[in-house]
């Protein structure tokens, strides 16, 4: 039976600042996140099965998926846990904000891993996480391939 890749796509939005950083995105700000997430896998093949043709049922991967990311980061600002910022967190939080303190710099690269490693714990042990794609701007993106992590 042939591999095939389906893809879900995502829309969030976030906030965040990176530590020692020497541009303006040192400072607090957001983005309108798109994150694009695909799996490979066999398509079922058991007439009998209700999942009957598919690989995973899309609503399947789009609750993982909410729940691991969109409806933790959506509307959240994270920092590192190592910044100065942890004041200005603790404030937010304090006044009832979203705040997530991560053990990484939270920039697109190192979001796309987080993101990869919390999906993959998620899946059905027939279907692996191909690709991660995650869009910060029009124009700026970061990818995570499994086939680049083995």
């Amino acid at each position: 039976m042939s591999k095939i890749r389906i893809t879900k796509q995502f829309t969030f939005e976030t906030g965040h600042a990176l530590y020692g950083y020497d541009g303006k995105c040192r400072n607090v700000h957001g983005h309108s996140y798109k994150l694009g997430v695909t799996v490979i896998g066999t398509p079922i093949t058991d007439a009998a099965h209700v999942k009957f043709g598919m690989v995973i049922d899309f609503s399947d991967l789009k609750k993982i998926v909410k729940e691991e990311i969109v409806d933790v980061f959506d509307h959240a600002t994270v920092f590192n846990q190592n910044t100065p910022h942890v004041e200005l967190a603790q404030e937010l939080k304090e006044r009832g904000h979203h705040v997530i303190l991560v053990d990484y710099q939270p920039t697109s690269e190192n979001m796309v891993i987080d993101f990869a490693n919390k999906i993959k714990s998620r899946l059905p042990e027939n279907i692996a996480l191909y690709s991660l794609r995650l869009q910060e701007t029009e124009s700026s993106y970061a990818e995570w391939f499994q086939s680049d992590n083995l």
